[in-house]
């Protein structure tokens, strides 16, 4: 796996989830033209749909999004090489998102299916040990088919050691918990903050201030602005539509470029991303291109460019970012991978 350029990880679903990948995937950057070369599956399992990183150790993690989930490790060789560290059972089904604390001593995931938040300390080395708490989220929202029950969707640690924040599609909330570091329990910080009825909220994104947050709501196509507080509070500064295009529209991705100009939201469904300018009082659209495909699950900002994982149409799409108006340019041709589901820088 020798050559110039960066390691890119890729997750995709596996024929446990219906999907056609093998595993994560390997591809390399080239940090001038943002071209992807594949270098193979470099970890055949289950159903990698989210991917996350060590903060200091040189581990990645993925959820086995299974009936009967799961977190895997695996140590990064300098070639992009996964070697398997361990697995450890959840607690409950369907994770999806997963993400480290900061400093390094805990690992978090969210189970959809279980509506529930798993933590697991992590040694010196990085790895998994056994599970030191799950927090069971209670009650539903007006949608009788998607939020029947809790469906926790992700879980935002505070990059300045704030409280955990634990988004929920199916009760329309965010759950905030601060994580007792010598037994690695959730403590609740709070009540939990209340979106509208009906939203479905999916992910969030900070922005590099600490101060701001974006909220997207795959239920009703939106996405709601917060002022954050220093304990994970979130106060409502407007909501505005994730798309300007009609037809079915269910976000999934949301992020804040690094120099805090621009906000990014993919739009399945109308297979768009969308660019807000957060330079004024409030957050502004200033376009929206197609994505590559009409289900862009996941994107990645990485240096001046663009991924968009799109998993129906087996590819991700390399998008050039411009500097000065945020928009993103198509880059060379997509990538084919097998059901995409993360890209990690």
């Amino acid at each position: 796996m020798n050559g110039r350029g960066e390691i890119v990880h890729i997750g995709c679903y596996t024929a446990e989830s219906d999907g056609r990948g093998t595993g994560i995937m390997a591809v390399r950057r080239d940090p001038d033209s943002g071209a992807l070369t594949p270098l193979g599956t470099v970890a055949p399992t289950a159903s990698p749909s989210f991917l996350a990183r060590h903060p200091e150790a040189p581990v990645l993690y993925a959820v086995n999004e299974l009936p009967d989930g799961q977190v895997s490790a695996w140590r990064v060789d300098a070639d992009g090489g996964l070697t398997l560290l361990g697995s450890r059972a959840t607690g409950g089904g369907e994770p999806c998102h997963l993400a480290v604390l900061p400093g390094g001593g805990h690992l978090v995931a969210a189970n959809y299916g279980g509506g529930s938040v798993a933590v697991f300390p992590l040694d010196p080395r990085g790895v998994p040990g056994e599970r030191s708490d799950l927090v069971v989220h209670e009650g539903h929202g007006p949608d009788p088919q998607r939020q029947e029950r809790a469906h926790t969707h992700m879980v935002s640690p505070d990059p300045a050691g704030g409280p955990l924040l634990a988004v929920d599609l199916g009760t329309d909330s965010v759950y905030r918990y601060d994580v007792d570091a010598p037994t690695g329990r959730l403590v609740p910080r709070g009540p939990r903050i209340r979106t509208a009825a009906g939203t479905g909220p999916r992910h969030l994104t900070r922005h590099p201030d600490g101060r701001r947050c974006y909220l997207v709501g795959e239920l009703d196509g939106t996405v709601t602005a917060y002022d954050l507080g220093d304990d994970g509070s979130l106060h409502e500064r407007g909501r505005f539509d994730a798309s300007g295009r009609s037809g079915h529209i269910q976000p999934s991705e949301v992020a804040v470029r690094p120099d805090g100009a621009f906000l990014y939201v993919a739009n399945r469904g109308v297979g768009t991303i969308t660019v807000f300018d957060l330079r004024g009082e409030r957050p502004e659209r200033v376009g929206e291109v197609a994505a590559g495909g009409d289900w862009p699950r996941h994107f990645a900002l990485i240096g001046d460019h663009l991924y968009v994982a799109d998993e129906r149409a087996d590819v991700v799409t390399v998008f050039r970012v411009d500097a000065d108006s945020g928009m993103p340019t198509p880059a060379g041709e997509p990538l084919a991978v097998p059901s995409p589901t993360c890209v990690l820088p």
